[in-house]
This record gives structure tokens, C-alpha cells and sequence, in this order.
């Protein structure tokens, strides 16, 4: 899948299958009725694999789910929730190509036309887009009220003028589609506005808060697999008449990683069961999603360093999680991003 940029469709049938695009939704829309920690679980065990699947199900779950059943009308529930726990994946439009981080700088405009809004615009670096069915778009009812006139509207994939472009060529990540999305007069009836009008800034804040939780889950679990490939080779391997783990160099690196690997775990799961008790978490995710990310990018370099040359080959699997974990300091919030939500909270606290 990473050679050809593609999620095979029996991966994606599987994890509907088996329950993993529903943790949280009830059994009443075809969920398995389980918990937010669950989420974190599940995507920290699939990232030790392949944190493409793994990205799929924690965006599914965290994004998709969520504003549904946060913000979704009664109606709006009955019609895509079933959907989405069956065979309908989700994908979240709100980058652009002028807003980045400053997310709500955002240029998509959606102009009322009686029982209908006309959006025109287009989103760049859109995960999911290649197999999405059902999209989230964020788009400016009044722009003179800026990020204040943003508002998200659900958009089935054949709605007329919605154009999903070209993947983009990635580093890693590559099984996961990345596209540009663009809205040419797309017509949306009024009641596919999720939640209220010029609310869609809310919306995103808050699901993006619980989903870097998520990512942390994804860094925390494409670390410690990479981790779990490498040990056993530095105890295989012979040098000097002894084993590589065996120097105490080497062991000194391997239980320095360790320990970190360790922290990163606890923050992320402090992180989840705050935000699980409805406690706040805002602060807790962000430290959560910078350090894990950081942690990633050190285990999978380190890593290759104690495998040797056959680290840096694609025979094994660990250059892929060299070239996974990057953009974990970029998606869903950049490490600088994180840094300043920290030290924000951190100014409110004293």
C-alpha cells in the first residue's frame, strides 16, 4: 500500500467489519457502543502496524463520529450515521491553500440562495479525500464577520461541482489519500448545515482538540512498533563476539528511548481519560500530541542507527516509520501551534 499510495479495499472493509470506524457510536446506528480510551487503543495498536490504517480509523473516529454526534440534527443522525458505520468514510475540509495553521483565515464562501447555499472555493491537503464519501466543508456564510461567519456543511461526494484532485506525491503516510478539493457552485441544502451558522469555527476547535489526542495515539503506537522491530535485531546481531544490545552504549540509548516511549504513553492516556470524564484537556492534548511526536521522530531515527545498514534499506520496516512520523509535527496542529496552546494555558494558570 505505501509503494502504490492506495488503502487496499479489503483494509478499509475490514475495519468496518470488525468495528473499528464505530468504536464510539451507539449499537442504535450500528456502533459498538465503546469508549473515547478505546479510540486511543485501538489507533496506538494499528499505527505499530501501519499508521496509514491507523490515521483512517483515528480520523473516522475522531472527526467523522464526532461532529455527527455533537452537532448533527436528529435527522441529519438517522440519515449518515449508519453510513458511516457501515461503509461510508468521512473527510474533513478545512485547509486552504492561504490558511494553514491560521485555519480560520479561510477563503471557501458559501452565499445563501433561498432554501440553499452556492459554495465556491477549494481545500487543499484534504486526508481521506480519495475514498471519502461524505464531506465536511467549512465555508464563510458573511465574510465581514470573519472567522465568526464560518460555518460547516455536510457534502455528499456526488453532489455536482464538488472535485476531488490529484493525491499528493507524499513522503510517508502514503497509503492515506491527501487531495485538493475544490467547489464549484455546489448546492447544499440548508439542512446540511452542521450545527448553526457561523458556528463552524466551535466545531472545528473542539474536535480538533480531542483529535490530537488521537494523533499522540498514532505517534505513541508508529514509535513503539518500530521499537518492538529493532530490539530483537541489536540482541540477534553479533559484533565483537557479542550481542549489539549487549554494549553498554547501546543500552544506554535503547532504555534512554524506552523511558521516553513510556512518558509519551502516559501523557496520551492522562489526555484521553480527561477528556473521556469531561474534565479539561486542552493543555494536556497538546503536550500530549507535541511530545509524542517528537519521541517518534527520535525512536525511528535512533532505529535505524542501531540496525545498520539494513535500517536504511526497504527490506525492513523501518525507514517507513522514519518517513511515517514526520508529519506529526505538522498535522492537525504543528508543534510550534502546540507549543503556544501549552504555554497560553500554562499564562491562564498563574
Amino acid at each position: 500500500m505505501d509503494e502504490n499510495s492506495k488503502m487496499e479495499e479489503s483494509v478499509i472493509r475490514a475495519l468496518f467489519e470488525q468495528g473499528l470506524m464505530s468504536i464510539e457510536l451507539g449499537e442504535e446506528y450500528g456502533g459498538t457502543g465503546s469508549s473515547f480510551f478505546s479510540i486511543i487503543l485501538v489507533v496506538e495498536e494499528l499505527a505499530k502496524v501501519d499508521p496509514a490504517v491507523a490515521l483512517l480509523c483515528e480520523l473516522q473516529n475522531t472527526l467523522t463520529n464526532k461532529l455527527f454526534m455533537l452537532y448533527g440534527t436528529e435527522e441529519q443522525k438517522r440519515t449518515y450515521l449508519p453510513r458511516v458505520s457501515k461503509d461510508t468514510i468521512g473527510s474533513f475540509c478545512l485547509s486552504e491553500a492561504g490558511s494553514g495553521s491560521d485555519a480560520f483565515s479561510l477563503k471557501t464562501r458559501a452565499e445563501k440562495k433561498g432554501d440553499y447555499y452556492i459554495i465556491n472555493g477549494s481545500k487543499m491537503w484534504i486526508s481521506l479525500a480519495e475514498d471519502a464519501g461524505v464531506f465536511f466543508v467549512m465555508a464563510n456564510t458573511d465574510p465581514s464577520l470573519g472567522y465568526k461567519g464560518i460555518t460547516c456543511f455536510i457534502v455528499d461526494r456526488d453532489t455536482e461541482g464538488l472535485h476531488v484532485g490529484k493525491k499528493e506525491d507524499k513522503l510517508g503516510i502514503r497509503a492515506s489519500s491527501t487531495c485538493p478539493v475544490t467547489f464549484e457552485n455546489v448546492k447544499v441544502p440548508v439542512t446540511n448545515i452542521l450545527g448553526e451558522v457561523g458556528q463552524g469555527y466551535k466545531c472545528a476547535i473542539r474536535l480538533l482538540n480531542t483529535g490530537r489526542i488521537g494523533i499522540a495515539a498514532q505517534m505513541l503506537g508508529l514509535a513503539q512498533g518500530c521499537f518492538d522491530h529493532t530490539i530483537p535485531y541489536t540482541k540477534e546481531r553479533v559484533q565483537f563476539g557479542k550481542s549489539v544490545f549487549d554494549f553498554q552504549g547501546m543500552q544506554h540509548q535503547i532504555a534512554q528511548v524506552a523511558t521516553q516511549l513510556e512518558a509519551a504513553r502516559l501523557l496520551t492516556y492522562n489526555a484521553a481519560r480527561l477528556a473521556e470524564t469531561g474534565r479539561p484537556f486542552i493543555k494536556e492534548a497538546s503536550m500530549a500530541k507535541y511530545y509524542t511526536a517528537e519521541v517518534a521522530t527520535l525512536t525511528t531515527s535512533k532505529c535505524i542507527e542501531w540496525m545498520g545498514g539494513v535500517g536504511f534499506t526497504k527490506n525492513y520496516p523501518i525507514e517507513k516509520y522514519y518517513r511515517d512520523c514526520k508529519i506529526g509535527t505538522i498535522y492537525e496542529g504543528t508543534s510550534n501551534i502546540q507549543l503556544s496552546t501549552i504555554a497560553k494555558n500554562l499564562a491562564q494558570e498563574y
